[in-house]
């Protein structure tokens, strides 16, 4: 049950606040957070190729 009350109090914290802006402020900030994890999920996996060779 506490667990249930965390992640309903997580997604309201992460879900409220894009709520309250504008459609095209939302998806550009979704747009350059996507970019950010590609970017890094490309990094590590290259460093792990490197490591392992």
């Amino acid at each position: 049950m506490l667990f249930l009350v965390a992640a309903f109090l997580l997604l309201g914290v992460l879900v409220g606040p894009p709520a309250h802006l504008p459609p095209a402020v939302t998806l550009t900030a979704a747009a350059a957070i996507a970019a950010w994890l590609l970017v890094f999920a490309v990094r590590e996996r290259n460093r792990r190729h490197r490591r392992q060779s």
